[in-house]
């Protein structure tokens, strides 16, 4: 059953919409950007469904100031109050001793990231992590570079550049780009959240994903050491940042497989 929840949330009120199963481990989604609750095409939507089905009560939610919550946006990197009065409502619903289970989709997982300790959540499940900001109004270099090399490797590029078909200047910046530096701010403080909240954590990555790709490059490096050996990275092959159409059924599994891990 589908029921539609107003929760108080730091003097504004956010809009939430429960799907409620039988389990006593929940799931909480934090959509990515100023989408809504609905998520993409309503794939949070359909993931909701998905998991309801499965056994497992869900909630997802309208941060401040998007959608049809009130209040003004604090953006995902001030979240914490949004995913704590959702984290709470959530819990409210839950069996006695229920685990809550929070995923997120883009910024939605750097929100979770940054905020889960205090919303008192028992595992992570990340999408397509956003962890490193480019600099200027181009991708972060890895994604660059990814782009560049399957580019080079096929002939229809050479035979368009030959023919006048390929934009030279915008390939000069993008060339240029790789070795621009990346904030890596948000990644350190990520992992250093990340780390010190040493709850359960899986991580799901489209590998054609500008955003995924970027977040690879970073969680091979230096930044992410201490979590690497107790993380489970899956990887499909997929560019959809947001699992659409016929990625939509190896999101759902991934969630289901990472509550069922959490519930024991």
């Amino acid at each position: 059953m589908r029921a539609f929840l107003s929760l108080p949330c730091a003097g504004a009120d956010i809009a939430a919409t429960f799907d409620d199963a039988a389990g006593s481990t929940g799931l909480l989604i934090v959509g990515g950007g100023t989408e809504i609750r609905a998520g993409a095409h309503g794939g949070m939507a359909h993931l909701a469904a998905a998991v309801a089905a499965a056994g497992w009560p869900v909630l997802r939610y309208d941060r401040r100031g998007v959608g049809d919550s009130g209040g003004d946006d604090p953006g995902f990197a001030g979240s914490g109050p949004d995913i704590a009065a959702a984290a709470a409502a959530l819990r409210q619903r839950l069996p006695a001793g229920g685990r809550i289970v929070g995923f997120g989709l883009c910024d939605g997982a750097s929100a979770l990231a940054l905020h889960h300790a205090d919303a008192g959540m028992d595992g992570l499940l990340l999408a397509n992590p956003w962890v490193v900001e480019p600099v200027g109004d181009l991708p972060p270099p890895a994604a660059v570079r990814a782009h560049y090399a399957a580019r080079l490797m096929d002939w229809r590029f050479w035979k368009r550049a030959l023919t006048g078909g390929v934009d030279l200047r915008k390939a000069a910046r993008g060339v240029a780009s790789l070795g621009a530096t990346t904030d890596t701010s948000l990644s350190g403080r990520i992992a250093a959240a990340l780390d010190a909240g040493g709850r359960p954590l899986a991580i799901l990555l489209a590998r054609g994903d500008g955003t995924a790709i970027a977040f690879d490059d970073a969680w091979n490096g230096k930044t992410f050491d201490a979590l690497r050996a107790r993380t489970e990275v899956v990887r499909i092959d997929s560019a959809s940042h947001t699992f659409a159409a016929g990625d939509a059924a190896m999101l759902s599994a991934f969630v289901i497989a990472g509550l069922e891990r959490v519930h024991g």
